[in-house]
């Protein structure tokens, strides 16, 4: 008799944002009159660049042809594309990241979750709290968080790092000591960053108590402070201690055609053992790599008239952040994010549960936002809005808000 992975048993729920699709869907059924406006789940919505769209169409019309189709992609991902990653991402900052150190992948969320295959289950993770639930989930999945503490909803074998007001929502380091780190800059859900000098603290950290820090960088392109860093490796000696994930998701829209690429140093080692090396043999045997088409839709994303309508694109959801910013503190709510980060954390009114502001802006306003509970203990009394909606959407749900 087969047996199956109970770990998954032990899993709270449904994902997050498969609860607020079920929550809105069974509204939207009941009120197909309402015009309901979404600014929860951060997905897109403007289209995909037009230099992006050229390169697209090109590389459709090579694959039409025997002497410029392509087929599996190399175990790395095209070199053409990881040239201009390492580039324009790293050497133009100052970070010394070699060709075979990048890894093209189908996006930063599998990524994320993939990356746990090469440490051992008996690692100890720490998490900021709140948190992108991916980072916990996969882990659980895997075996390595323990027990679900449902009264206290947190795993019993997770370090979490509170992230709080007092705090202003960045992590302290832990006092018991983690072997897996994940930090996300600009943070996701809160939006907020750390400076340079802070990450640093971080790396040293790692480095002097042998731990790997798992660096999410999805929406380094939406920094605007200057002391910020976009990278984990513009830290000295951050090359032996971090792996880095980036996404083309939010920067230049890719949430429908899939493409990533992580970071694993050839300095990162265990021992002996490289892990770039584990990471090699995890994706080779595992992926097959993302499409030529797409690869070459990434690397119009780097060229000089890419760069300019994606900065469009981005400026674009940050005018929007900026609407919900001012709205929400014109209401009177308590308002963090937004600045560096496409995403606005608020305070609740009236000491409501994230879950009950959820139920009251969806009812009261037909507005959908993220519960904060739903990203770790933490988040409990937080609400989550994204500024990837329309424009003339997100004034009309910021209307919405303020008239009630």
């Amino acid at each position: 008799m087969f047996k199956m992975n109970e770990n998954y048993l032990k899993l709270p729920g449904s994902y997050l944002f498969s609860m607020i699709g079920k929550k809105v869907n069974a509204y939207a059924e009941e009120h197909p009159d309402k015009k309901i406006i979404r600014l929860g789940i951060g997905d897109v919505t403007q289209p995909l660049a037009p230099v992006v769209i050229e390169a697209l169409h090109k590389a459709v019309d090579e694959m039409g042809h025997a002497e410029t189709f392509h087929g599996y992609a190399p175990d790395l991902g095209y070199e053409f594309l990881r040239k201009a990653i390492v580039e324009k991402d790293y050497q133009a900052r100052g970070c010394e990241i070699a060709l075979d150190e990048v890894f093209i992948s189908d996006g930063a969320k599998s990524d994320s979750g993939n990356i746990g295959d090469i440490f051992a289950l008996e690692n100890k993770i720490a998490v900021c709290d709140p948190v992108y639930p991916v980072y916990v989930d996969t882990n659980a999945m895997s075996g390595r968080t323990g027990e679900y503490l449902e009264d206290l909803q947190r795993w019993s074998n997770v370090v979490y790092m509170p992230c709080t007001a007092k705090t202003n929502f960045a992590p302290e380091l832990p006092s018991e000591e983690p072997d897996l780190i994940y930090l996300c800059f600009p943070n996701n859900p809160t939006g907020s960053t750390i400076t340079k000098k802070e990450l640093q603290k971080w790396v040293d950290y790692a480095n002097k108590i042998g731990a790997v820090i798992i660096y999410d960088a999805a929406y380094e392109a939406y920094i605007t402070e200057e002391d910020v860093p976009h990278s984990i490796y513009e830290c000295e000696g951050a090359t032996s201690c971090a792996i880095e994930i980036r996404s083309f998701s939010k920067n230049a829209g890719f949430t429908g055609t899939r493409l990533g690429f992580t970071i694993v140093p050839k300095a990162l080692k265990c021992g002996e053992t490289s892990l770039h090396s584990l990471w090699a043999r995890r994706q080779g045997t595992k992926f097959n790599g993302a499409p030529y088409i797409i690869q070459r839709a990434g690397e119009a994303v780097y060229s000089e008239e890419g760069q300019k309508q994606t900065k469009e694109q981005i400026n674009y959801y940050m005018k929007n952040a900026k609407v919900i910013c001012e709205g929400l503190m014109e209401a009177g709510y308590t308002v963090s994010g937004g600045v560096n980060a496409p995403y606005i954390w608020l305070k609740t009114p009236d000491k409501m549960t994230s879950w009950e502001f959820f139920d009251y802006l969806l009812e009261q306003a037909n507005v959908v936002g993220t519960p904060g509970s739903g990203f770790g203990p933490s988040g409990e009394g937080y609400f989550r809005l994204t500024a990837f909606g329309s424009y003339e959407n997100t004034l009309e749900a910021i209307e919405r808000i303020k008239r009630l």
